[in-house]
């Protein structure tokens, strides 16, 4: 690990650039002072197809000062930018920096389009055609990858287009799960709940809640221990928006439904995140972006209870 902590591929990159300049400098002065051995027609000696001789003569001076000047270019260019190392660069550019301007420019350029939205409510903004089309836009752009072209999203990515919401789907709460991202974790609980025995009871009375199909031996035998999960998805399994718990009783599986895939749940834990988007989209988009993805699970744009 201490091969990507420390600065020796700095030092080695920059040393191996620098040698490769001079070298090429040294190439060029003893190509200069070389003398070859030449008969007394200033030939090499070196014939092909019959009659075409090799000269002795030396390099043409504008080549010569072309390759001096490209030499003199290409350490120009490494004091100017980055590309010794660590070294940033006189100028202090970066590709970081260049894609942060680009990016501020066209925010800036685009923020006249967001204005008339600004003062609207998330419910309005979900009734207008403009915002929805551009709302598309930025869901395609930024959230589709994950949840799906169509919002229904897949195995690990929640459907945006239900009304089951892990943290809250009023447009404050989407709104908050942009601009933050979110961090879902679900601690292994095996070792709480008991037996491997035990852990498939716990996993049938699960199923039991939904009303899914299950064992119903297994699931009156699971309910003492479905305690250990209560702390987070509630006594009666309808899990805490709080903090992200999801509702056991709608089945609605976001990591895959059946036995053993609650049982893996159980044994291993699991981890979702949903990234942050500050930084990245500004606060007129994530407005606009929050009020398209309410208008996907309220088609008919009734308020909210």
């Amino acid at each position: 690990m201490s091969d990507f902590t420390s600065n020796f591929w700095s030092v080695f990159v920059a040393g191996i650039s620098l040698v490769g300049i001079f070298a090429c400098l040294l190439l060029l002065w003893f190509s200069g002072k070389a003398k070859a051995m030449t008969a007394n027609d200033n030939t090499t000696g070196h014939v092909w197809d019959g009659d075409l001789r090799e000269m002795n003569n030396p390099l043409p001076r504008w080549w010569v000062w072309l390759f001096v000047i490209t030499v003199v270019f290409a350490l120009a260019y490494l004091a100017m930018y980055p590309g010794l190392g660590n070294f940033a660069g006189k100028f202090g550019w970066s590709q970081v920096g260049q894609y942060e301007a680009e990016v501020a420019k066209g925010n800036k350029e685009v923020e006249p389009l967001y204005a008339k939205f600004k003062g609207m409510k998330p419910e309005e903004v979900a009734g207008d055609t403009q915002a929805m089309a551009i709302g598309e836009r930025l869901f395609m752009n930024n959230c589709s990858q994950c949840h799906g072209s169509d919002a229904r999203g897949s195995k690990g990515f929640p459907n945006l287009t239900d009304a089951d919401w892990l943290y809250g789907g009023s447009p404050e709460k989407i709104q908050e799960t942009l601009h933050k991202g979110r961090t879902g974790t679900m601690p292994p609980m095996a070792a709480a709940v008991g037996s491997s025995d035990e852990v498939r009871n716990v996993a049938n009375y699960v199923l039991s809640l939904s009303g899914s199909p299950h064992d119903s031996v297994k699931a009156a035998l699971g309910k003492s221990k479905f305690g250990a999960c209560a702390a987070c998805h509630g006594v009666d399994g309808k899990g805490n928006q709080a903090l992200g718990a999801p509702n056991l009783t709608d089945d609605i599986w976001l990591h895959g439904w059946g036995e053993n895939a609650i049982v893996a749940i159980i044994n291993n834990g699991k981890v979702n995140q949903m990234p942050a988007q500050d930084g990245k989209l500004t606060e007129s988009q994530i407005h606009v972006l929050a009020s398209y993805v309410w208008s996907l699970s309220n088609k008919t744009g009734e308020a909210l209870k």
